[in-house]
């Protein structure tokens, strides 16, 4: 019963990693694939599609009054502010939420935060298609203002009045006004569910050897050797 329960737990890992890898093959064919243009946004592109896939927009961005600074974002391993401004797409038929970099936070005011520059007129930017930063731990509802724990991309399209879709764009490329944009890897992780396939395999063959010493060596070399006397 232990070799099989054990056995069976690290076939299910390496199904695991079986499903992710196929996850990661296909985020890898994503991002391969052509940019994102604001075409294929305003076209109601399915968010599947356009996820991982490189982007190149060309709109205008919305008032630095609607920017948004999520707090508790570490990057290169200090933590500071992720900045999120919204988008228009050029015809103004829609907009999208940038996490346009990450900047340090204030040491003498924690409540202060920085100017960023933000060009006027119609620009054109780079990126990657993103899902909206992802929550961390807080109590009540999704909060208001400049500075905030989280995003929740419905509250602030009511907020800005910009109709936004579901994903975000994570910007790249140099930063003129600064902002550092070392974004994370996205990786699914297979390597921990080969690591946990070893240790339940492991535990297979050492539950078998056990069982192979107790009921058949041990048997052999325990019993009693022939002590009939010499004549």
């Amino acid at each position: 019963l232990a070799v099989g329960t054990t056995a069976s737990l690290g076939l299910w890992q390496l199904s695991r990693a079986s499903q992710k890898q196929a996850r990661q093959t296909a985020m890898e064919a994503q991002s391969a694939l052509p940019p994102v243009t604001e075409a294929n946004l305003l076209a109601g592109a399915d968010v599947s599609e356009l996820l991982h896939r490189r982007a190149r927009l060309r709109g205008s961005w919305a008032p630095a009054s609607t920017m948004v600074f999520l707090e508790n974002r570490p990057m290169a391993g200090r933590t500071g502010f992720v900045v999120v401004l919204p988008f228009i797409l050029e015809g103004g038929r829609g907009a999208i939420a940038v996490q346009r970099g990450w900047v340090p936070r204030g040491i003498d005011d924690r409540l202060r935060v920085p100017s960023i520059n933000t060009e006027s007129g119609v620009v054109e930017i780079e990126g990657r298609m993103a899902l909206p930063p992802s929550d961390l731990y807080s109590l009540g509802a999704p909060s208001g203002g400049a500075i905030r724990q989280n995003l929740a991309l419905p509250q602030y399209s009511r907020e800005t009045g910009l109709p936004l879709m579901p994903l975000t764009v994570q910007q790249t490329g140099a930063s003129p006004e600064g902002l550092l944009r070392d974004w994370p890897v996205v990786t699914m992780g297979m390597e921990k569910n080969y690591g946990y396939a070893a240790q339940w395999f492991g535990m297979s063959v050492l539950f078998s050897l056990l069982y192979l010493w107790f009921q058949f060596f041990r048997r052999y070399f325990g019993r009693p050797k022939d002590l009939t006397p010499d004549v």
